[in-house]
């Protein structure tokens, strides 16, 4: 299976987000803090977006 290409993005967080970012790969949680990332992210439009696209092409 092909990886999806990725680009790279430059963001600021308050250090409270880190810390708990790197607490998330300190137990295992995630391999990575850009992993976590990804799938907040990947969460978040699953919800926010992505659902009520599809909700709108269920009513068409």
């Amino acid at each position: 299976m092909k990886k999806p290409s990725m680009k790279l993005i430059s963001i600021k967080l308050p250090n409270a987000y880190i810390e708990g970012l790197t607490d998330l790969v300190e137990l295992g949680i995630y391999p990575s803090r850009s992993e976590a990332i990804r799938v907040a992210i990947r969460d978040m439009l699953k919800k926010e977006l992505w659902s009520r696209q599809e909700a709108t092409k269920k009513k068409s």
